[in-house]
């Protein structure tokens, strides 16, 4: 595995596979976020998107926890100015990455931590891991989206009481819920987001980016509009494939067919 670092504190390991892993590396501090890790994080994440190498990412932390906010000694620091500076915006620049990001969360993702772990395309959650929004009683008001992505995905009166009593959301109930995909063992959980994300490398690459991007787009509008973008970017699609690539589709998918299916256990 081809490694190198943004800093010390950020890790960034590309393979040749496509997959790169970017690991929040500050474990005595469970992965409390200071300003230049968050600069350093929303570059390595808007350099990622223009790889062409680059695949799938997976983000997690290292040791006990995912990540457990912001360093609330450098709280002022981040707060004041970077909220309103896109380019070192780090959830900003994880939605706008075109490639699919997988987020491994072991232990605890505290506030800044969960709205990271709320711009990742999927999640996989090590047992007992825990999601905790601390906006409320710290009197830090969030600006990363988890105001209204929660409530958009859980649920409103579920989301209000996460947040207003700013009560931990264990990884089983969040699976129960729809934030979280899978709940493994810790042991296991960097495995099944590498399953999960040679999965995603076995298909069409330009199709994985662009069903990526329908999908987060389409979220965020009323479903007529939704089915309105998807029918729009589909007619784009395929007015823009050539014979041959229609050719090449059409041989595929008889390959395909003419496969036997898998036996059943």
């Amino acid at each position: 595995m081809d490694a190198s670092s943004t800093e010390k504190l950020i890790k960034v390991q590309q393979e040749p596979t496509g997959i790169t892993f970017v690991t929040i590396s500050r474990p005595k501090s469970l992965n409390s976020l200071t300003r230049s890790m968050i600069i350093d994080l929303a570059r390595a994440f808007n350099r990622l998107d223009g790889d062409d190498s680059v695949r799938v990412i997976v983000i997690s932390g290292e040791g006990r926890a995912f990540c457990s906010g912001v360093d609330l000694t450098a709280a002022e620091d981040v707060f004041k100015g970077d909220v309103r500076n896109m380019e070192t915006d780090l959830v900003y620049q994880m939605e706008h990455c075109r490639k699919p990001i997988i987020g491994a969360i072991q232990g605890f993702a505290v506030t800044a931590g969960f709205e990271i772990s709320l711009a990742c395309d999927i999640l996989v959650a090590a047992k007992g891991a825990k999601f905790i929004d601390t906006h409320a009683r710290f009197g830090i008001f969030p600006s990363w989206g988890l105001s209204q992505k929660l409530s958009r995905i859980i649920g409103p009166n579920r989301a209000r009481e996460i947040s207003l009593a700013a009560m931990p959301l264990t990884a089983e109930t969040a699976e129960r819920w729809g934030l979280v995909n899978h709940v493994v063992e810790e042991s296991e959980l960097l495995k099944k987001a590498r399953e999960i994300a040679e999965a995603i490398i076995k298909n069409n690459e330009d199709l994985v980016l662009r069903y990526k991007s329908v999908i987060n787009d389409g979220f965020k509008l009323d479903l007529g509009h939704a089915l309105a973008l998807e029918k729009e970017r589909a007619h784009n699609y395929y007015d823009g494939m050539t014979k041959e690539q229609f050719e090449k589709m059409q041989k595929f998918m008889a390959g395909r067919s003419s496969k036997k299916p898998p036996s059943k256990m």
